[in-house]
Parts: C-alpha cells; structure tokens; sequence
C-alpha cells in the first residue's frame, strides 16, 4: 500500500493525493516516508510534467508527526533519526525544486507536518471552512517543526512576523492565513479548488519559491540588518525570563530561526534537522507528549469512564449559588447550549451572578469572536433565579454554595425535589468528603462531587469525584456533562481535600514553611518559578485568601478530632494567624497578604516579612526539589490510598488542576523521569532535612525496588 496516489492526467498535470493506509488522518510515519521517496523519484523522472497538485483523500488535509514514533526515538537513535530526517526533507525539497509548479490543495486542517508539506508548494488554495485550521503546534510538545517549517516560515513572513507562529504554537484560520499571505486563494468546493490549482499551474509553468529567486531577501531583514539585531539582542534573555530555562523548545526554535536565516536554504533545513534531534532525544519532549498527546486522548476516550453505560447529555442544569464558581458553571453549560438555572437566596444575587457571562460575551464581541446576536441566544439559556421551583425539570443540579457541610445539606434537600427521575445531583466541594455531603441526599447513588477550578470560564479541569455509594452510571453521566461543556475530566475517589486540593495544599505550605525557615520570600517565589511552576506559592495564597486557608485548617482539626485523630499545629499555623489577626493582611481580596496591591501599580512583595526573614544557606535547587518532591510523593500517597486509580488522571490533574511543572509530564511522571531509585534516595535525604511529609510512600519503593515505572 502506498501513503499517497499518484495520478496524472491528459494535461500532464500530476495529483498526489495524501492517504495513510488504516488511519482517519494522515501522519508522516515510516509508509508516507517511503511513498514520498518513490513520488519523488517518479516526478523526477517525468520528462513532460506541466506541474504538481497536493491534496488529500481524509477530512483533513495532513495530521503531522507520527508521535508514536517520535517519542520512542532515544539518544542511541540520534544518528539514525537524523539521517532520516533529513532524507524526508531531501525528498520534499526536490519536489519543491523541480522547476514545475506546485500546489497544494488544502482540503482541510493542516497542523504540523502537514502545514510544513503546504510551505513546500509554491501556490496554496484552501477550502472556505471555518473548523479549518494551520499553524506548527509542536512546541506545546516540547518539540519543534522539524520538516522545514522554521526554515521557510522565517524565509516567507520574516523573522519578527514568524516566532511567534513558531515559539508560542500559534493556530490560525484560513482568514487570517490569507491576510498573511500563506494562502494565496480559497474555493468553496473540492471541486472548485482542484480547477483553480489547474489553472494556476497552466498560467504559472515556471513557479518556484519566492525564496529560491536569485537576490531573495528576508521580509524585515536578516540578523545582520539593524533593527533585527537591535531584536535579537535582548530577545533571549526576554524568551528565559519567560521559560525559566525550564522549556528547551523555544530556545532551540529561536536558535534555528537564527542561524538558519543567515545560511542557504538547505543548510538552514540541516540545522533545523540538528535542533529537533536534539529536542526529539531529549526526555522534556518526551514528558510533554506523554501527557499533552497520549494522556489528554485517553481522557477524551473516555478511560476512566465506567463502559457499557450509554452516552448522556445534560438538558437542563440547575446551579445552586450565583458566586464566582456558580457563575462560571452556569457560564460554561450555556456557552456550550446547555439551558441552566442559576439560583441564589435573592433575584438580585442571581442577576449578578448571571451579568457575570454577559461580560464575558461583551469581551467577546469587543474582540471579533462574537456576534452581538450569538450573545442574546447564549444569555437567554441563562434563568436567573431565586425560586426553587425553577430548577423543575433539571436532570443535573450542581451546588456551588460556601464551604459549610450543614448549608449544603440545606440546599441540596430543597433542590433534588426539583430533579427529573434519574436525574444527578452534584457538589462543587473542594475539601469536603463527597459521602459525607451525600448523606443528605434523598439517594446517594445519584450524589457525586464536581470540583470546577476558578476562573471556571479559563481553567480546563474537572475533577470528579466519586462517594463511597455512586454509582456507576452517576459517574458515567458526570463524565459525559464534562466532555460535554469542553472540559477535561479526571476521576477520584473521595477522601478529605481529594486529589487536587490536597496536593496543592502541600505546594502552598511548603512555600509558607521556607518562609518560617528563614528563607527571603523572593526566592521561595522564584524557586517556584524556576521549577516550572505558573505562580509562586505565596501569591497563590493571596489569591486563595489566608482567611479560607484558616477557615479550612479548622474545620479540618474539627473533622479530625470527632474522628479521634489529631492534626498538630505547625509553624505556618503560626505565620497565617500572625498575618490575619496581628497584621490584618488577608490576601489579595482585602487589598494586603503576603504582596502588597498598590492601587493602580505592579503588585510587590510586602516588605514586612522581614521579620522572618533569617540567614540561610539553603541552594535554590534545594528549594526547587522540595517544591516539586512534597507534591510528587504525596501525590504516590494519593494512589496508595486509592483515591486516584490511574496515572493519567493523577499527571492530567497535576498539571491542568494545580499547575504542576508542565515540563515533567505530570507528578507521576516528574518522579519516572528523575528515576525511582533516586527519587527514592531523594526523598530520604529531604525527609532526614525536613521531615516526615518527604517520607518515601511504599509504593514508590517497592516501584523502585522491582526496577519498575509507574505506567
């Protein structure tokens, strides 16, 4: 079988057309490697070609990398990987050099390897889609356009005009590629697109690209030129201001824009080459692809979903309490066409929670993405309310009131009367104990927790979880509603803060804890930073509040002690309570924590910590490991303990619930890629330093000890 059709018609006119044998899209594996030597070859060997026409059988026009292969390749493949890089680009420069018109016939999406096959044509038409996009993901993967993409993207758009497309990943429609003159023309039919490929190629029989004209220059200049020197000099220290030296993608793509701008095309292609060799061998990429590829498919796959439980889609949904949480479900389920309630104790409360959307429509609109028409339909699936009897008919309630067992208890006595026959009821609790919360319920087999992230309009996660009587089909329809509203869910068992807040409760106190140790707050935050952490952790208290950090310690020593345990107090009871009630410094909502919020400036660290403040020695790779160590091994706890039961759910929630590293992978993961045997050697040195949260968790050593990984 071959990976592409080669057909030639009476105008000598030759169509590839792209088709990967038994996939729904087209990928460059090893069968579309062959085939493209072979194309090659033959269009080389024709004597009468008029010109060349790409396309493709699939829906859309070519996926990329085949990354079932790219995440295999180790630092023994390197030599090999490389020659077989650059034999595929070989291949694609000689149809792009034959001195014969080539077009590409964009039927569809083309990401990827798939937009680097589109720049290897000199003509490219597009179908009018809207779903259609283009662009070079890969530096969400840790990797970089490998097949020429950085070469002939800085050679069309310029050096400024294209890092951006390629540093940040960038996707754009058909519209705006247009505008960039990366798609010269658009058809609103195959069929269309195909008779104006033919044209062009019969009007153009000498087409080349522009970049292989004699005295092409780069649009906006080389790096010789001065105003891109003038760039270029503070560009990569902006770029690890920016990574924190923890991402080597971005720096190798600025490298190869570089360099490759100053040389001949294909010398530019072998550099390139060189770069994704090297991202390609390295283990961040790896990490990355794991997670951001395999993991998020699986989830979207439904793998922690029970089976043989039919598809469901919520109808109406009812959301008890018109807060910020409340406000941005209610947000999502309309966005999404979902009719909601948004229910509060008064109109006026509901109505504010509900104003909440329209000024994240009214953005919208300010920004082209809306209509002003769209706004009204998606506003109008918004019941504000402050009656009970309008969740009637509701087959999903959501309650998303303060953090108070005997207050959701209330609300949700008062609205499952409201539920359709079947229908769920669900809490948006994110500490306490699902099958406690469900004792209150008529039927505890229809009660689950739906942990929503704030600002639940931005943050993709979902956290699902499961009580002790849920039941199967409870679960399965939860986690339907969440693929249903473009959420991303992960499934765990119940237990006191669950997953997400539990582990990221450790990240906050160990931050705090450095900071009782004496060490400067300003690099407990930058050590955070420097580990690949979005926030440090004492701003993320701030925003958290240190009033609820407190509210929950409390209530959480409450629960414990009515269960006979004990939950001693530590020095950063200590710190929080000097800051509330000596200090009166609450956080970022009552204008003073740890930061101070100038009213109109740049926020900064409050300068009366100093009295914590104390000589220390400590390195700042000591800080970092004990940053991401409390949460790797107490995330192992996490799956010791059965409450999460896969390694998906844990890196996925790591990373999208509570901003893990991204660079690692996931929690799970950060710990596969250190090594088990020296994270276990780690752990031990740490805990010996600082104490029993760095206890190595038994199933982390008998991992260990059985040369095994976490899979």
């Amino acid at each position: 079988m071959s990976a592409i059709k080669y057909q030639k018609d009476q105008d000598n006119i030759v169509t590839l057309t792209l088709d990967s044998s038994g996939q729904s899209a087209n990928t460059m594996n090893g069968e579309f490697r062959d085939s493209l030597k072979e194309v090659a070859t033959q269009l080389k060997a024709e004597s009468d070609l008029a010109g060349v026409i790409i396309t493709s059988a699939k829906k859309t026009f070519f996926a990329g990398g085949d990354l079932n292969e790219i995440i295999q390749v180790t630092p023994e493949h390197a030599t090999m990987f490389f020659e077989q890089i650059q034999e595929l680009k070989k291949h694609m420069r000689t149809i792009e050099t034959l001195g014969k018109p080539v077009v590409a016939a964009l039927n569809g999406t083309a990401l990827g390897g798939g937009w680097e096959i589109a720049l290897a044509t000199h003509h490219r038409i597009a179908l009018n889609d809207p779903k259609t996009k283009f662009g070079l993901p890969e530096v969400t993967l840790g990797l970089l356009p490998g097949g020429g993409g950085i070469v002939r993207m800085v050679r069309l758009l310029g050096l400024q005009n294209s890092l951006p497309f390629l540093m940040e990943g960038k996707q754009f429609n058909v519209k705006k590629a247009v505008s960039l003159g990366l798609v010269h023309d658009t058809a609103d039919t195959v069929d269309d697109m195909l008779d104006k490929a033919r044209a062009w190629i019969k009007a153009n029989p000498k087409a080349q690209q522009p970049f292989d004209v004699k005295g092409y220059k780069i649009p906006g200049g080389d790096p010789r030129t001065p105003a891109v020197a003038q760039v270029l000099a503070i560009a990569p220290a902006m770029l690890r201001d920016k990574t924190k030296g923890c991402y080597p993608a971005p720096e190798a793509i600025m490298a190869a824009a570089v360099e490759g701008a100053q040389v001949d095309v294909d010398t530019a292609l072998r550099i390139e080459t060189r770069y994704f060799n090297q991202l390609t061998t390295g283990q961040v990429a790896k990490n990355m692809i794991g997670t951001f590829w395999f993991g998020l498919n699986s989830i979207k796959a439904g793998a922690s979903r029970p089976k043989d439980i039919a598809p469901w889609q919520a109808k109406k949904v009812g959301v008890l309490g018109a807060g910020m949480m409340g406000s941005g479900i209610a947000y999502s389920c309309a966005i999404k066409g979902i009719a909601v309630v948004l229910k509060d104790v008064s109109q006026e409360a509901a109505d504010k929670g509900k104003n909440y959307s329209e000024k994240l429509l009214d953005k919208a609109i300010s920004r082209s993405r809306m209509t002003p028409e769209k706004k009204d339909q998606i506003l109008g699936l918004i019941t504000a309310s402050a009656d009970y009897s309008d969740l009637a008919g509701c087959d999903l309630i959501i309650e998303a009131v303060f953090e108070n067992q005997e207050l959701k208890a209330k609300v949700t006595q008062e609205a499952e009367k409201q539920l359709v026959d079947g229908g769920i009821f669900a809490s948006n609790t994110s500490t306490l104990p699902i099958t406690d919360l469900a004792k209150a319920s008529r039927d505890d087999a229809k009660f689950i927790g739906l942990h929503f992230f704030s600002p639940v309009d931005k943050m993709p996660l979902v956290e699902i979880i499961k009580g002790k009587n849920t039941s199967a089909e409870t679960l399965a329809h939860a986690y339907d509603f969440v693929q249903q509203i473009a959420k991303t869910p992960i499934v765990v068992n119940d237990s006191r803060g669950f997953f997400t807040s539990r582990v990221f409760g450790t990240f906050i106190q160990e931050g705090m804890r450095m900071v009782t140790e004496g060490i400067h707050p300003a690099r407990v935050e930058m050590a955070a930073l420097k580990a690949g952490m979005p926030v440090g952790p004492l701003a993320i208290q701030d925003e958290v509040s240190l009033g609820l950090t407190e509210h929950v310690a409390a209530e959480t020593r409450k629960a414990l002690q009515a269960e006979g345990k004990d939950l001693p107090m530590t020095p950063v009871d200590d710190l929080v309570k000097w800051m509330i009630h000596d200090q009166n410094r609450k956080g970022k909502a009552a204008g003073a924590g740890f930061y101070d919020y100038p009213e109109g400036g740049k926020k900064q660290l409050w300068d009366g910590l100093s009295k914590w403040k104390q000589e220390t020695n400590v390195s700042e790779q000591e800080l970092i490991d004990r940053i991401l160590f409390v949460q790797a091994l107490d995330t192992v706890r996490c799956m010791q303990e059965g409450v999460l039961e896969s390694v998906v759910d844990a890196n996925i929630g790591s990373i999208f619930g509570i901003g893990f590293a991204p660079w690692t992978g996931g929690a799970i993961q950060y710990l596969n890629q250190y090594g088990l045997s020296k994270a276990v050697a780690r752990a031990q040195a740490l805990e010996a330093k600082y104490g029993e949260r760095f206890a190595v968790p038994q199933l982390l050593r008998d991992k260990a000890q059985n040369g095994e990984l976490f899979q």
